[in-house]
């Protein structure tokens, strides 16, 4: 029963956010996507010439990056029903977390993104918080983890990138 307490604040927050925000809680997309300042960051060479992101829809709410395809492929190439999971929960030293997990069960709330093979799933709720950002992968001496890139729900966040103020 934790884990439906943080669901319900969670929950309770969205509802305070859709009536005292700024932030759009709807499922169109608002947020420029695929700048050329963007394709240069996230491509993996100069001359790529694949899409950012191939999703189940035209819009571009959620961008799938080079890095994150190539792990994804990597950890789940003995496994082509798992995906990645992306959830938004109330928490961390800035209000709100990230977490990421390898899931086969899809809900009825999910979002559904693709490119070159791989999977990424959000729920809406979750989607709401990301909205417009880039999933990656991030490798480092002293760690290696996916992470949500460019967040224009977030106005602030942590130093290492696990959670997020959200702008109001």
């Amino acid at each position: 029963m934790a884990g439906l307490g943080g669901t319900l604040r969670l929950s309770s927050r969205l509802s305070q956010l859709a009536a005292t925000s700024r932030i759009p809680l709807s499922t169109k997309n608002t947020f420029p996507t695929q700048s050329p300042a963007l394709l240069g960051r996230l491509s993996s060479s100069a001359h790529q010439s694949q899409p950012l992101a191939t999703k189940s829809s035209a819009s571009q709410d959620l961008l799938i990056g080079p890095s994150c395809v190539t792990r994804l492929k990597e950890i789940t190439k003995d496994d082509d029903k798992s995906f990645l999971r992306v959830i938004v929960e109330g928490g961390g030293c800035s209000g709100f977390q990230y977490k990421f997990d390898l899931d086969t069960t899809l809900q009825d709330d999910d979002r559904v993104f693709e490119r070159d093979g791989v999977q990424v799933v959000i729920d809406e709720t979750s989607l709401d918080f990301v909205r417009g950002s880039i999933i990656d992968y991030h490798s480092e001496l002293i760690r290696a983890a996916f992470r949500v890139v460019d967040n224009p729900q977030a106005e602030g966040g942590c130093s290492c990138g696990a959670s997020f103020a959200i702008k109001l």
